[in-house]
């Protein structure tokens, strides 16, 4: 059964005995993200390891660098003074 089919159904069974609705499919999706995260970040202490999360999707999500903008190959020559 799909997520929302089974959101309908919970939301009318709630109706029909006066409780809650649940929440939203995907309403808590990011706090369940950050606390997997602390859990793991928790057991690495535990175990003495080292919590290296912090920049590792940073370096996906960059920006690339800036590239200096070379001259093209033929661009030196009229730069040159006259009479050297």
């Amino acid at each position: 059964m799909d997520a929302m089919q089974q959101y309908m159904l919970d939301t009318f069974r709630a109706a029909q005995q006066g409780t809650p609705a649940p929440p939203a499919p995907g309403t808590h999706d990011w706090q369940a993200v950050r606390e997997f995260r602390t859990w793991r970040d928790f057991l690495a202490v535990v175990d003495g390891r080292a919590v290296r999360r912090r920049g590792r999707w940073r370096r996906w999500f960059r920006r690339p660098a800036e590239t200096p903008v070379r001259p093209a190959a033929g661009a030196e020559r009229g730069r040159q003074k006259a009479g050297c």
